[in-house]
């Protein structure tokens, strides 16, 4: 993938075809997908190498996989389910071996170490049949891989440009999964049974997930309608959200598309805020074409759906019938690992423990939705120590710092997604460290040498 500056139209059409042509691939031959994810792997790593990573390529290389994770995971083509953490990890791992990191980012190396007596505490409390590796390494890769990011991304410099070619990375992955995801469910009449999340509209894989990585396309893809002025590009991109979002909507989970609509509004009102009057004039027009298309694609999807959308998102049933409980049983789970938080508050009750404890308090055994109350049941006074640097940190660092256009949006999403979706894919991991990019001028000034 080239520079941003240097994509010219038919390169970045001749990347999205080659995209769709992936997830037709897929779809006809589900084990490709293992292939085509270890061959980015080689690609990236011989360019990362060759280029001694001058350019951040690492970044694209955990944005790809980022992206291809969900996909991955849906055609069986992830080597293992908590691969693409792992890969991130290594990428970005690799990238700091080349570039290092700021020394102004100790505070993560701090957040990283309050993760350990989560580990000791595991190793204690998990019962004798539970493997100690294996729950460490399913609820941990979320958070040491949102540790590293955020070292490797704390106060990088880089142009614009650079920054919206490794969201032109996540967003081309996921591109392919959307195909697959038509290709295997061309009629959704046919599969709707009511208004809870639909696994066969999400290609027989988890709905939330889904919906989750296709609405961060959704925002990637918003956020281009503004910051690129050519009309073929523009074309593409607002066929590629209504081609998106309608996939994002029928999954029927709620999480991944209000998160989607929230940031995409983040971003916009930070943008028009910082625009010239002249732009902002021209903002007006482009926005309600945005808007217009939104709203056609959400009454193609009503009309698709029969109307169960609509009732979806009013917490109805198929019947039309008030749902008791909006949060469909997370204010449950919320409430057990608060719970175990109260009882253990020093120490916490120890990493992957916590699904042990609810099944003994409720009789239900269910994974986490919250990130931030599992990381208090699990971790105690460690968590919250965690937690309160995840949140202020970056605070602290856009009050010297305002030049990233994307703040606001990436927190958010980070934030809203850990508390629908726990950190189950790389995503929200990966994004917030991208939030911690200081964006400079693209443009050298010519040094004057004097004697």
């Amino acid at each position: 993938m080239k520079r941003e500056g240097s994509i010219k139209k038919i390169t970045y059409l001749q990347l999205v075809l080659v995209h769709i042509g992936i997830g037709l691939v897929v779809y006809n031959f589900r084990p490709s997908a293992k292939f085509i994810l270890f061959a980015a792997i080689i690609y990236f790593l011989f360019r990362i190498i060759s280029n001694t990573n001058k350019k951040d390529e690492v970044l694209l290389a955990a944005g790809y996989i980022t992206g291809f994770e969900v996909f991955s995971r849906m055609t069986g083509g992830a080597f293992s389910y908590e691969f693409a953490k792992y890969a991130v990890i290594m990428f970005l791992t690799i990238g700091m071996f080349y570039r290092g990191f700021k020394r102004k980012s100790w505070i993560y190396a701090l957040y990283l170490l309050m993760l350990v007596p989560g580990i000791l505490f595991s190793a204690i409390n998990l019962d004798y049949e539970s493997s100690v590796a294996n729950a460490v390494g399913f609820n941990l890769s979320g958070p040491v891989c949102l540790g590293i990011s955020a070292l490797y991304c704390y106060d990088r410099r880089m142009p614009l440009s650079r920054l919206n070619d490794i969201l032109l990375s996540v967003l081309l992955p996921i591109v392919s999964m959307t195909v697959y995801l038509y290709l295997y469910t061309p009629s959704i009449r046919d599969v709707l049974t009511g208004t809870q999340s639909n696994f066969e509209a999400s290609g027989g894989f988890g709905p939330n997930q889904v919906a989750t990585i296709l609405g961060l396309a959704m925002v990637i893809l918003f956020t281009r309608l503004f910051l690129k002025k050519q009309l073929l590009l523009n074309l593409i991109d607002l066929g590629l959200l209504a081609f998106i979002s309608y996939r994002a909507i029928v999954t029927f989970s709620r999480g991944g598309v209000i998160t989607a609509a929230i940031c995409a509004l983040a971003f916009f009102v930070l943008y028009f805020y910082r625009s010239k009057t002249s732009t902002k004039a021209w903002l007006v027009p482009r926005i309600s074409v945005v808007t217009v298309v939104v709203i056609v694609t959400w009454f193609f999807t009503s009309f698709s759906t029969s109307g169960l959308i609509d009732k979806r998102y009013a917490n109805q049933d198929a019947a039309g019938r008030e749902k008791s409980d909006l949060s469909t049983g997370r204010l449950e789970l919320l409430d057990s690992e608060l719970q175990a938080f109260y009882e253990q508050p020093i120490t916490g009750i120890g990493v992957g423990k916590v699904k042990e404890f609810r099944a003994e308090k409720t009789g239900k055994v269910s994974a986490t939705h919250n990130e931030l109350s599992r990381i208090l049941s699990e971790h105690g006074i460690f968590g919250l120590f965690a937690l309160m640097i995840l949140v202020f940190a970056p605070l602290v660092i856009r009050i010297r710092n305002k030049s990233n256009i994307y703040f606001y949006a990436f927190l958010i999403f980070w934030f809203l997604t850990i508390n629908h979706s726990s950190m189950r894919i790389a995503a929200p991991a990966f994004i917030y460290g991208l939030a911690l990019i200081n964006v400079v001028n693209g443009q050298k000034k010519n040094r004057i040498l004097r004697k």
